[in-house]
Formats: C-alpha cells, sequence, structure tokens
C-alpha cells in the first residue's frame, strides 16, 4: 500500500513576489525557445537552445532580468520543451499514444 501525502503552501508576501518573478522568466524563456525551434527547419538540441535562449540572452540587455533567477528551472524549461517535442513526434509516427 502507497501512503498519499497532501501539503499545502501559504507563502509570504516576498516569497510571493519571488514566485511569479520566477514563473514570469520560465514563460518567457519557454516562449522564446518554442520561437526559435518554430523558425528552424531542424529541431535544435536543448544543449544549443539554452545556449540561445540563456546565454546568449542573459548578457543582452533586453533579457539581462534572467539573470536575477535562479538558472535551473529555466534550464527545465528549455528540457521540457524538448520532451514535448519528442512526445509530440512519437505520437505522429506511432511510437506513442496521443
Amino acid at each position: 500500500m502507497k501512503a498519499r501525502y497532501q501539503y499545502r503552501f501559504y507563502p509570504t508576501d516576498q516569497q510571493r513576489t519571488s514566485l511569479a518573478q520566477l514563473f514570469a522568466c520560465v514563460r518567457v524563456v519557454w516562449n522564446d525557445a518554442l520561437a526559435l525551434c518554430k523558425q528552424c527547419e531542424k529541431l535544435p538540441r536543448n544543449g544549443d537552445l539554452q545556449k540561445l535562449v540563456l546565454t546568449q540572452a542573459k548578457k543582452s540587455e533586453a533579457r539581462e532580468w534572467l539573470s536575477n533567477v535562479s538558472s535551473i528551472p529555466l534550464q527545465q524549461s528549455v528540457a521540457d520543451l524538448g520532451i514535448a517535442y519528442k512526445n509530440y513526434f512519437d505520437s505522429l509516427n506511432g511510437k506513442r499514444k496521443i
């Protein structure tokens, strides 16, 4: 038998602000990576996407605010996009159910 636990999180005002900032940055990185994937004929690798969307973007003045949050969730959003694309193409080829 497996145990199941349920937790509730009551963030402070500072934590809410930090979480909102993090979620906004993750959304921007996801959308930037998705736009790059749509422009390319061949799907870029996750490492290449991270270089373009994270490393290069943090160096630009327009996206320097991405440096204010942890890089791990930003990297994970790029990885999740790669998994989403893989699952989509696998479902088209019949390797995965929709």
